[in-house]
């Protein structure tokens, strides 16, 4: 089911440089999204669309069937149900602990205190960081930064929640945290999409991906099926990711039956030894 779409988005930044050309896209609940391309493409602005920040200069965003629009009441109750959390946790924490930077979006809904620390305590929980609640933000590791960040966005309990890069800069124990807690998430009930020019990253993690370049959307499906055309990919600039080359040279050999699912992770396709 469609829950956010993006309909025939257009945007330039001042001095008419273009971000988004007649742009469409579809998020579907529970079904990872990731939005791929090279640095520059577009994803970020993209983005900043899909939660309000930016207005197109023509298209329109749609959450569950309506149009949204922009009078501040609209952009309130836009934000509650999708949140955005961008790639420098740095542009978003800014308090002076990161229980206060986590209370701020539920106490401007208008929660009480009470009301405001509950949603507080869950979504530090829900990122592994209730430890951290009275630390001061720059006192954080750059991953412990990145929960915050999503524990900001997560305590206003949004419906889908959009992550911009959300694995840049952090090492492989910093990444498997953070995916780890975006599955716990999205095991509630929270549809995610996500940013990235990470190949491998997209197919391991995502249901469906976007092929974005020049701010356009070249092509949308299941991940198995827009990763393994080559053409697509080279429009894209991007690569075919490695586990689904070796994932395809072992069907064509036999190893994998042809209605069986290819393996997504290193680990599964050493597996097939």
């Amino acid at each position: 089911m469609t829950v956010l779409e993006a309909r025939a988005l257009t945007y330039a930044y001042p001095g008419e440089i273009p971000a988004l050309s007649d742009l469409d896209l579809t998020i579907r609940r529970g079904r990872r999204l990731a939005i791929l391309g090279p640095n520059g493409a577009g994803k970020t602005t993209l983005l900043l669309h899909l939660n309000g920040t930016l207005r197109p200069s023509s298209g329109r965003v749609v959450l569950d069937g309506a149009e949204m629009g922009y009078s501040r009441s609209d952009l309130a109750a836009w934000r509650r149900r999708v949140g955005l959390v961008l790639q420098d946790a740095d542009d978003q924490l800014f308090a002076a602990s990161v229980a206060e930077d986590v209370s701020f979006g539920p106490l401007n809904m208008g929660l009480t205190e009470a009301e405001a620390r509950e949603r507080v305590e869950q979504a530090l929980a829900a990122m592994g960081i209730a430890a951290l609640a009275e630390r001061p933000p720059h006192m954080l590791s750059f991953g412990q930064k990145k929960r915050a960040a999503i524990a900001g966005a997560m305590a206003m309990r949004p419906d889908i929640l959009l992550l911009d890069e959300p694995t840049a800069g952090l090492d492989q124990r910093g990444s498997v945290l953070l995916l780890a807690a975006l599955a716990a998430l999205e095991a509630r009930g929270v549809t995610l999409a996500f940013t990235t020019h990470d190949v491998d990253l997209a197919f391991a993690t995502a249901d469906e991906v976007v092929l974005f370049d020049n701010g356009k959307a070249l092509a949308q499906g299941p991940a198995e099926t827009v990763l393994a055309n080559r053409s697509l990919l080279e429009a894209a600039h991007l690569r075919m990711p490695f586990v689904l080359e070796l994932g395809l040279k072992a069907r064509k050999r036999g190893l994998i039956a042809p209605d069986a699912p290819l393996p997504r992770t290193r680990e599964e396709i050493m597996a097939l030894d």
